[in-house]
């Protein structure tokens, strides 16, 4: 009646009550209103009842509750589960009930607060367009025991660098630390020219979510870039996507700030495939590149008129060619190519056949017939090798028929790059690296998507 913890009865309301028939909240109120009606009316009858039968049943469910699997479990949680557990089994079985529940309720909480005060924070240097930011992630309750950790930490940011204190993942936070957080944001920082960011603050803390550092492409960067270190931004990226370490981003500043102008840093060509979004897989901003997707990566003049506006007019410094393991179109144009059945016919897509008869390309004429006498090894590992070499024509194409992008290559202002991604993993296999000297331009002059009309034509007519 004044809110007291039942502890002696639990087991009865839980447990047995469920193995007895129990389905809804009723047959607990039930089981409250007859131990109301007993004890005061048949205290007599009660004790009547043969301590021996209760310890029966007290000790058939105790170990249905407390079975080998179970200390099993808890020994596979570690430490910090498991010896709070045995401590309370012990104390109760040496004291009480209450007494072994108080005492293992107490080891519980010293395990936490040691937990809090060794692990207060999460420190990470994240790699974005404008430099190393060191990313301090504060734990979910951050009390008065974690104002020492995390002052240390403040004072151990180095001089001209950038800070991000990220409270996305918190529920509270100790008047004491929010002082320390705001001294260090208004005093100590600006003395020792250390940019703050703030992130995910609650409103009652009196604190703005504020991103300071770069986290998009600007026209500066851009031009300060070479393909190579483009290159690298995006291996970085997909090193981050595979392992979860998004960098921590701005997006609604970045919509804003990217409104009336961008600046990619790179044109990447991949397949329209929906589990290769470049974006995501290279973990980019909004604004950091022009994607450009197309079944098959094949390489047209409406994808070629896109790669010269990205490079020679909006200033992208690599294009990447980005193909994929398992994919449809590759594997369609394998299976065509060694059946009678055209495109239209096979998938009732009238306007496949470009695509298809572009990939053919890369197959070499015996491939079907190696492929079913079994020399070309699996039909998956041969779909994937057609992909590679589907990818390197892809790059050579955008050399050989855009004499703007040659010439971008010639000045080393720009690369070529193909990639194959495995949906499998996430991971990026590189295919072609940047070249160190650039190549030596195509001798030709003819028009380009006229050139790239009449191959069309040829390799169709085959």
């Amino acid at each position: 009646m004044i809110g007291g913890l039942p502890v002696t009865s639990v087991i009865v309301r839980s447990s047995v009550n469920v193995m007895a028939g129990g389905k809804t909240k009723r047959s607990a109120i039930i089981h409250g209103a007859l131990l109301l009606v007993a004890v005061p009316l048949i205290p007599t009858w009660l004790n009547k009842i043969p301590l021996s039968s209760l310890a029966a049943i007290l000790l058939v469910t105790g170990v249905k509750l407390a079975s080998p699997a179970l200390v099993k479990q808890m020994w596979n949680e570690g430490r910090s589960q498991f010896l709070p557990f045995v401590v309370t089994v012990i104390a109760i079985v040496l004291t009480d009930l209450l007494t072994g529940i108080l005492i293992g309720l107490a080891t519980a909480i010293g395990f936490i607060l040691h937990s809090n005060m060794r692990h207060p924070i999460r420190r990470v240097v994240e790699k974005h367009l404008g430099g190393e930011v060191l990313h301090i992630e504060l734990t979910n309750q951050v009390s008065f025991l974690n104002r020492a950790a995390l002052a240390h930490a403040l004072s151990e940011v180095p001089a001209n660098s950038h800070v991000l204190i990220d409270a996305r993942q918190t529920d509270y936070i100790d008047p004491d630390v929010l002082d320390l957080i705001r001294d260090f944001k208004d005093l100590s920082a600006p003395a020792r020219h250390i940019e703050v960011s703030l992130v995910g603050f609650k409103a009652r803390y009196r604190f703005e979510d504020q991103i300071q550092y770069l986290d998009y492409s600007t026209c500066e960067l851009q031009q300060s870039l070479t393909p190579r270190q483009v290159l690298q931004i995006l291996k970085d990226g997909n090193e981050r996507f595979r392992s979860g370490r998004h960098l921590t981003r701005d997006m609604v500043r970045q919509v804003r700030v990217t409104a009336d102008r961008q600046h990619p840093l790179a044109v990447v060509l991949s397949c329209i495939d929906s589990r290769t979004p470049a974006e995501i897989i290279f973990d980019l901003g909004i604004g950091d590149i022009f994607s450009i997707r197309i079944a098959g990566n094949v390489v047209g003049p409406q994808i070629l008129a896109s790669a010269e506006y990205g490079c020679a007019v909006a200033g992208a410094k690599l294009i990447l060619v980005v193909g994929h393991t398992r994919c449809g179109a590759v594997t369609t144009a394998v299976n065509l190519a060694c059946s009678a059945q055209t495109a239209a016919a096979a998938t009732g897509c009238d306007h496949l056949g470009s695509i298809i008869t572009d990939i053919q390309s890369s197959l070499d004429p015996t491939a079907c017939r190696d492929l079913r006498e079994g020399k070309q090894g699996t039909l998956d590992a041969f779909i994937d090798a057609v992909t590679r070499q589907n990818v390197q024509r892809a790059v050579e194409s955008f050399r050989r028929y855009s004499r703007p992008l040659d010439k971008l290559v010639h000045d080393q202002c720009l690369a070529f790059v193909g990639a194959l991604y495995h949906v499998e993993n996430g991971a990026i296999e590189i295919l072609t690296e940047c070249p160190a000297e650039p190549t030596t331009p195509p001798s030709s002059d003819t028009n380009i998507l006229s050139a790239l009309g009449s191959k069309r034509h040829h390799d169709a007519s085959q």
